[in-house]
C-alpha cells in the first residue's frame, strides 16, 4: 500500500500519525506500506498532472500552490488551509520517519516529458543531491525502514543510465523507477527496457505510478518487481470492473437485469451484477467501495498468477 506524504503533512500531520504509533497502527494495516516523498506533488501542483502531461499541455499551474523551489527545497501554499509548508529532502524524511513506513522514498522532482533541456539538465542533477541527502538524513535514524533511490532521466536513455550510475554507488536498499516515462505503453516498456538493465538483480525494483493491465505483465518481464498506481480504484470508481475478457462496464443497461454475480472477490461476490449496477447509477458510496475491492482483487491474482508461472 502506498500512502502520500504530502497529503499525510498536510492533514491530519505526522505528528498525529506518529502518536498512533504509524501509519500500521493509524490504518489497522499489518502488511507493507511504501510511502512517497511529496516530489510528485510538485509535479501535479506545477504542472496539472498526468492527462495535461500526455496531452503535452504542462504549463505552470496559475494557482500558484507551488510558491518556489530551489536548491534547498520546496515551498507549498496548502490546499488545507492556505499556510506555507516547506519541504526539503531532510524533512521529507523526517515526516516518513513518523509516518512509519517500512520502505520511503527520498525527495525529488517530476517533470513533465516536453521540458527545455537546460531545465531538465538542471533538475536532474539538483534531484539527485536532494536523493543523497535524503540518504544521509535516513541513514541517522534508519528505524528499520528501506530506502529507495528514484531512478530519473525522462525519456532519455544516457541519462537513465546516469541515474542508475549515481544511485548505485550508494547505499539504497532498491530503487524505485521514477521520472517521466513517456506516452503510451511502448514508451514506458522501452524506458524500462534501457533502465533496469543497469540496475543490481540483488535489489528490489519499483515502478511508480503506473500498474495498469496493459503495462503490467510487460514491465515485469522487464524486471519490474512491484508497483503501485490509483488505475485500479480510479477505473472502479469510474464504472470498469476487471474481468478476464475485457473492462466490464457496470453502468451498462445490460446488467440492469442480470441478476448473477460476476466477481469472486471477497465482500463481493454475494452481491448481483443488477445490484451492483443499482448502486453505481445511483451514485452510492457502497458501489465505489466494492468495486474497488473487486479491481484490487483482481489485480492481485494476476500478480499472484505471474508469480507463479515464473
Amino acid at each position: 500500500m502506498f500512502c502520500n506524504t504530502y497529503h499525510m503533512s498536510v492533514y491530519p500531520g505526522t505528528d498525529i500519525v506518529k502518536n498512533a504509533g504509524g501509519l500500521h497502527k493509524f490504518m489497522g494495516r499489518n502488511k507493507p506500506i511504501i510511502t512517497d516523498s511529496g516530489g510528485f506533488q510538485i509535479f501535479s501542483l506545477m504542472y496539472g498532472g498526468v492527462t495535461e502531461e500526455i496531452k503535452s499541455k504542462g504549463l505552470k499551474n496559475k494557482e500558484n500552490t507551488v510558491l518556489l523551489l530551489n536548491e534547498e527545497g520546496v515551498f507549498f501554499r496548502s490546499y488545507h488551509d492556505g499556510k506555507k509548508i516547506f519541504l526539503s529532502p531532510e524533512i521529507s524524511i523526517n515526516f516518513q520517519k513518523e509516518l512509519g513506513a517500512d520502505i520511503i522514498i527520498p525527495l525529488d522532482e517530476l517533470l513533465p516529458y516536453h521540458t527545455e533541456e537546460e531545465e531538465f539538465k538542471n533538475s536532474f542533477y539538483r534531484t539527485h543531491r536532494w536523493q543523497l541527502r535524503s540518504l544521509e538524513e535516513h541513514k541517522k535514524n534508519i528505524q528499520n525502514q528501506a530506502i529507495y533511490g528514484v531512478v530519473h532521466g525522462g525519456i532519455l536513455s544516457e541519462y537513465r543510465k546516469l541515474s542508475c550510475e549515481i544511485l548505485s554507488k550508494n547505499d539504497f536498499n532498491g530503487y524505485a523507477i521514477g521520472g517521466s516515462l513517456g506516452k503510451s505503453t511502448s514508451d514506458v516498456i522501452f524506458v524500462l527496457d534501457s533502465t533496469v538493465r543497469y540496475l543490481s538483480y540483488e535489489k528490489p525494483r519499483h515502478l511508480l505510478g503506473i500498474a495498469d493491465l496493459r503495462t503490467i505483465e510487460e514491465a515485469i518481464k522487464s524486471g519490474i518487481d512491484t508497483f503501485d498506481s490509483a488505475y485500479p480504484t480510479k477505473c472502479a470508481r469510474h464504472g470498469f470492473l476487471f474481468s478476464d475478457n475485457g473492462p466490464i462496464k457496470i453502468g451498462q443497461s445490460k446488467w440492469k437485469n442480470f441478476h448473477e454475480k460476476i466477481s469472486d472477490a471477497p465482500y463481493c461476490k454475494n452481491y448481483s451484477a443488477s445490484y451492483l449496477h443499482s448502486l453505481y447509477k445511483k451514485k452510492e458510496a457502497l458501489y465505489a467501495n466494492l468495486a474497488s475491492l473487486h479491481n484490487i482483487w483482481y489485480l492481485n491474482n494476476l500478480c499472484k498468477k505471474i508469480r507463479e508461472s515464473i
